[in-house]
């Protein structure tokens, strides 16, 4: 990447009313058989344009082919039974009911290599893949097999690990693993979930990015973020074993959250998504908000390692509030690289 501050996402981009209902996360699809792998890949093209034409660097799928960031893929998975189903919670912030693993898992076939190699053929810029990291995976399931949430995140990080090879060699530049229990589960994370996360990114040559936020713009997520007080620290917890990790990138929300500055100073050294844009608002940001934020974060990251980017997805916004968002992203960053180059 030799471009001075390249833009991207943190993943997910409103589905076109066409495919799903607008502003409702996980919706169901209104499309079915080979309507409904026309209709992605139509969503996933306009999802392109849009980056494109807000000046978007490093190109996502906007996630339109999922459903759901973790259960779309598990969805593809042996070993899981979607139809027993348990209520558990959620991060420790809500219940849900998720399906159950019953046997061994494992992966018999892609999952989205196809979508990925879809998304390569429709622009020669940089592009960025997703996927749900294994700390992530295990806490959206309920585990009747394994009985040990460490030894169910190793078997998730080896299979994450075949579809990110896969997804590399289809052309993909940079994997995102999304570890949102990274903010919760800081024991946890430190004693095997960055070790898995490694894992999952074993032998890739192309980079590697940890996605760590505080969540959807939700309501389960807003109550909690009110609980956290003045400063959330939550990435101190993590931050100095992940910056020891083999993993390049780490993406972070800072945008309107509550996250000191300089808790990026402790990932010194790896390249930084900086979260400029709040996806739980529908007030779309200056440019020169965006610019601001960036600044401040230029005090603890390297120019040439700092990659304005969104606090989190933000499928659960109308159309227009994220283009508009994602055009403030990309105007933001043009600010940045004209006073540098002053």
């Amino acid at each position: 990447m030799t471009k001075l501050f390249p833009t991207s996402t943190a993943g997910s981009l409103p589905k076109p009313s066409w495919i799903a209902t607008p502003e409702v996360l996980w919706s169901p699809w209104k499309l079915e058989g080979e309507d409904l792998v026309a209709g992605k890949q139509d969503a996933l093209r306009l999802a392109v344009d849009d980056q494109q034409k807000a000046g978007i660097d490093i190109v996502g799928d906007g996630e339109q082919t999922r459903q759901h960031f973790v259960t779309t893929f598990i969805e593809h998975l042996d070993g899981v039974d979607f139809e027993k189903r348990e209520t558990v919670r959620i991060r420790n912030r809500y219940d849900a009911s998720v399906p159950t693993v019953v046997g061994a898992v494992s992966r018999s076939k892609p999952v989205f290599v196809e979508d990925a190699r879809f998304l390569r053929a429709q622009t020669d810029q940089p592009i960025k893949w997703t996927l749900p990291g294994p700390m992530t995976m295990i806490d959206t399931l309920y585990d009747a097999h394994y009985q040990s949430r460490e030894k169910l995140a190793w078997e998730f990080a080896r299979i994450l690990n075949e579809e990110a090879r896969e997804l590399e060699a289809a052309g993909v530049d940079i994997v995102q693993f999304d570890e949102p229990a990274f903010n919760v589960f800081f024991e946890e994370a430190n004693d095997w979930g960055i070790a898995a996360l490694e894992r999952a990114a074993e032998g890739l040559k192309c980079e590697t990015a940890v996605h760590i936020c505080y969540g959807y713009g939700i309501k389960a997520n807003t109550d909690w973020k009110k609980t956290l007080g003045s400063e959330w620290r939550q990435y101190e917890e993590t931050f100095p074993n992940l910056q020891k990790s083999s993993i390049d990138i780490v993406s972070l929300e800072c945008h309107h959250s509550n996250v000191p500055m300089d808790l990026i100073e402790l990932i010194r050294g790896k390249k930084v998504m900086v979260g400029a844009i709040d996806v739980a608002s529908d007030i779309v940001e200056t440019p020169e908000e965006v610019a601001d934020t960036l600044r401040k974060a230029l005090q603890f990251v390297d120019a040439d390692k700092l990659y304005p980017s969104t606090n989190c997805g933000m499928t659960p916004l109308s159309r227009r509030v994220a283009n508009g968002k994602l055009k403030a992203l990309g105007a933001g960053a043009e600010i940045l690289r004209k006073e540098q180059a002053a």
